[in-house]
Order: C-alpha cells, then structure tokens, then sequence
C-alpha cells in the first residue's frame, strides 16, 4: 500500500496541473471581422438619376489617394465584404455585401434578392450602402463580386464587384462598383517558448523562482502559465503561477521568470532536487481575430538553494 500512494500523487498532481494548463489555452480563429486594412489601389464609384435618395442623383468616384480612409475588411468565414471610405469633407460611406448564412463570397457569383438587417433571413444575401447622413434601413437589390482573393483569416486581398440598391421600395436604384487591392496580408503570428533546466528554491519559504524564454516573429503580448512539481518521499510539492505578461519582440528571445510556493494541493514543500516544469503561452494576433499559443512544454529541471 504504501509504495502505490506516491504514485497515485503523482497522478493527482499531474492531472492538476495539465487541467490548470489547459484553461489558458486557445489556438482557434475568434469569431468576428478581422483587422481592417487600407487599400494601395481601388475606386468606389456610384451614382443614381435624380430623385435617388442616397447619390442625391449625383455621381461620385472615391479612391485612396482622394480620400482620408479607404478602409476593406471581411470576417474569419469569408462570407462578407465591407468598405468604409472618408471624404476629406468628413463624409464616410459604408458598403456591405453579405453571401446568405453558411456561404462564402465567390467569384464569378452574383447574389440577388438582396435585404439587409434587421429584416434579412439567414437564406437572404445581405447588401446596405449609404452615407452618415442618407441611410435607409430597408432596400433590396443585387451585388456581383466578379472577383475576389483572400489572405489569412478571411484577410481581403483583392476584391471586384458592383452592386444595385434600391431604397425604402423606391422604383429609383443607386448603382456602383468597388475595386481593391490590399498590402501583403501580415504574417500570422508565431510564439514559442523554452524552460530553463535550472531554478531556485528557499529553503525557509519553499519559494522556487524558475523560467525560460520566448519568442515571437512580431511584437506580441505572451501571457504565461508556469506550473512545477516535486514528488518526494513523504509527499508532492506542487504550485503555479498564472497570468504573466512578457511582451515579446521580435529578433532575439525575451527571457521571463515565475516564482511561487507549493500552492496546489501541498503535501510538501519544494526542497532542492529534481523537479519537473511545465509551461504554455498564450498571445492575440494584432492582425487577425486569432489568439495562438507556444504549446505544452515540460521539462525536467534541477532546484538549487537560493
């Protein structure tokens, strides 16, 4: 009996602190629209006959070189498309196009039978257009996208389409088309981590200050857990620490420490000795709706008196 209880703590703890581990991490896409990006090329041109309530039956052509923002962004799923371009009057005109829920934007596609929210069924392509002072909640209407090239994330690379949209049940349409093409997507970030095989302990606490490195390929907010246990004859040292911030920079790796006492389920306080340490890093991608993490990492580590 007895040589089976350190084993069965040895079990315990592992468990404790793989499942400690776990809840910090993440790896998939988040849900929503990535990072908006200004366009290098493009025009949003558009017009209507007189009496059209959006154009103001006027026509009009923006392109980023005109216009304070010319801004493209779609979400994870690549089923949408948005613009949003600022006049340097101040004026900011906003286009929408959406493939019906489930769908994702294709070339070649044409959408008809448009609505727009809060009216739109999910079997219903969405298209809304207008400007900060001409909105109208309810239209229908059509939208071609004869092209469209998507980067990382549902970044938007290249996008063609025009589109038609009628007002409130006006028999009057605003007609235009969009044109874009993007800056290299971003490279997706990547984060990694080593552990130290040496810490501290003392001997009058039983605090151990262990550590390692991380690294990044763009700047990055890491957030860490580190978790260690001790088996000894007469019990298990086990603690962690979680929530540690290392901003990370790209070009060399950033070191970080930890220090805790045996704080999960003591039977026992860190001595100097054999331990094993675990680590796992969590960070959001600045430039996509994705948190990434370095993995589990263990290593077997010696403790010496501090």
């Amino acid at each position: 009996m007895r040589s089976s209880a350190p084993v069965r703590g040895l079990v315990r703890t592992a468990a404790v602190l793989v499942a400690a581990l776990a809840a910090t991490v993440t790896a998939a896409p988040l849900t929503g629209t990535a990072e908006a990006h200004e366009a290098v090329t493009g025009s949003l041109s558009f017009s209507g006959e007189p009496g059209e309530y959006i154009s103001g039956g006027q026509s009009y052509t923006y392109t980023p070189e005109t216009t304070e923002m010319f801004d493209i962004s779609g979400p994870v799923s690549q089923s949408a498309v948005g613009a949003t371009v600022v006049t340097p009057e101040g004026k900011r005109w906003s286009l929408h196009m959406e493939a019906p829920y489930g769908q994702k934007l294709t070339s070649g596609a044409t959408y008809a039978n448009t609505s727009s929210w809060p009216d739109a069924r999910p079997e219903d392509p969405q298209l809304q257009f207008s400007e900060t002072d001409r909105y109208c909640e309810s239209g229908t209407g059509s939208f071609t996208v004869s092209h469209i090239a998507y980067g990382p994330y549902g970044y938007i690379r290249e996008i063609d389409a025009t589109f038609e949209r009628y007002c409130s049940g006006s028999t009057l349409p605003v007609r235009g088309e969009l044109h874009a093409r993007m800056p290299e997507p971003p490279a997706e970030l990547a984060v990694g981590m080593d552990l130290d095989t040496t810490g501290t302990v003392d001997t009058r606490t039983g605090e151990i200050t262990v550590g390692g490195e991380v690294t990044c390929n763009k700047p990055a907010r890491i957030t860490l857990t580190a978790s260690a246990y001790q088996t000894q004859k007469r019990g298990t040292a086990s603690g962690s620490q979680e929530d540690l911030v290392v901003l990370c920079e790209p070009g060399a790796p950033v070191p970080w420490t930890a220090s805790f006492t045996s704080n999960i389920d003591p039977t026992a306080s860190f001595q100097p000795g054999a331990a094993v340490l675990r680590g796992i890093g969590r960070a959001d991608d600045r430039d996509y709706p994705a948190s990434v993490d370095t993995g589990f990492q263990s290593a077997e580590i010696t403790l010496v008196r501090s």
